[in-house]
C-alpha cells in the first residue's frame, strides 16, 4: 500500500503557479527525498499534503485520507517538521514538545516526551528556554516536536539545511531508524549528499515530477568519463552511466600489459538532477 497518492496536483496563487500537476506515490515505510531548485514547488506540495493549504486542482491521499476533509484524523497520524522552526521561543525544549504532544492527545504524554527527548538527544538540555539554542539545537527540537504522538507518516521541509556535517550524519541515523520502525519519511531538500541517501526521490521543477526513481537509477542518465592510458599515450572517451556501458567500452581493451591505468569519473547526482531540469526547460 501506498502511503501517499498525489494525482495532478495544481496550486496556483493569482497568475504565479506554484504546482502545475504534480503526480507521485510514496510507499509505507519508505525514504521519499523530493528535490528541485528554489521556487520549484517542493513546500507547496509538502503544505498541500499537511493540509496547511487548498490545492487549486487536482487529489491527494496520505493515509488513504484527505488532507482537507479529513484534517483532524490525518493530524493525529502524521507529524511535521516545517522548514523555519515554530517554536515557543520561552518555553524550555521539553515545555516545546509537551505542548505539542498535549495538542496531539499523545496518550502516556510524560512517557512520550521522555521518550523523545532521549532519541533526539535533547535529554541534556531538557530545561533549557529555546531561544538559548542554537539553530541546530533548535531543529532537533522541531524534530521532537513532530515525532512525540508516534506518526506513521513524518513530513520534513529541509530538515538539515544549515547545520553543521556532524549533526547532519547524527539526523539522517535518526530518520533511518525511524523508517526501520515503519515510519513513512517524506524529506524536503536541495542538497544532493542528502538526496542519495533515500530510497527514491523525485525530481520537481515548476510544479511537475519530471522524474522519480531510485536515486542509484536516476544516476544512471548521467555520462561516465573513461581515460585509458596505454603504451604511454592516453584515451578518452565518454559513455553511458550504466554498468553495461563501462563493460562494452573497457571490452576492446582486453587489459593488457601495455594498459597501465584506467580513470573512470562519473557524473555527480547534482549533475544528473541539474541536466534533467535543464532538459526540460529547453523542451
Amino acid at each position: 500500500m501506498n502511503a501517499i497518492e498525489v494525482s495532478g496536483l495544481t496550486k496556483r496563487y493569482g497568475k504565479v503557479e506554484a504546482l502545475g500537476g504534480a503526480d507521485l506515490s510514496v510507499r509505507e515505510g519508505e525514504v521519499f527525498g523530493l528535490v528541485g531548485p528554489n521556487g520549484s514547488g517542493k513546500t507547496t506540495l509538502i503544505k498541500g499534503l499537511v493540509g496547511a493549504l487548498r490545492p487549486s486542482g487536482g487529489e491527494a491521499r496520505v493515509l488513504g485520507l484527505n488532507p482537507l476533509k479529513d484534517r483532524a484524523e490525518l493530524r493525529r497520524r502524521i507529524g511535521y517538521m516545517p522548514q523555519s522552526p515554530a517554536l515557543y521561543e520561552d518555553l524550555s525544549a521539553r515545555g516545546n514538545v509537551g505542548f505539542f504532544g498535549a495538542a496531539h492527545r499523545t496518550p502516556d504524554l510524560r512517557k512520550n516526551v521522555d521518550e523523545v527527548m532521549n532519541f533526539t538527544d535533547l535529554s541534556g538540555r531538557a530545561a533549557d528556554p529555546v531561544h538559548t539554542f542554537s539553530g541546530g539545537m533548535k531543529r532537533r527540537v522541531s524534530l521532537a516536536c513532530a515525532l512525540v504522538h508516534h506518526p506513521e507518516v513524518i513530513f520534513l521541509d529541509e530538515p538539515t539545511a544549515a547545520v553543521d556535517p556532524q549533526l547532519r550524519s547524527r539526523l539522517w541515523k535518526t530518520f533511518r531508524e525511524l523508517a526501520r520502525d515503519g515510519a513513512t519519511l517524506f524529506i524536503s531538500t536541495h542538497l544532493m549528499d542528502e538526496a542519495i541517501l533515500c530510497d527514491r526521490i523525485a525530481i520537481l521543477r515548476g510544479g511537475r515530477v519530471i522524474a522519480a526513481d531510485a536515486p542509484r537509477t536516476i544516476l544512471e542518465e548521467g555520462k561516465t568519463h573513461l581515460t585509458v592510458e596505454q603504451d604511454g599515450a592516453e584515451e578518452q572517451e565518454t559513455i553511458g552511466g550504466h554498468p553495461e556501458d563501462l563493460a562494452a567500452a573497457l571490452r576492446p581493451y582486453g587489459l593488457r600489459p601495455g594498459v597501465t591505468a584506467i580513470d573512470v569519473e562519473t557524473d555527480t547526482l547534482e549533475t544528473v538532477v541539474l541536466s534533467l531540469i535543464e532538459k526540460e526547460e529547453v523542451g
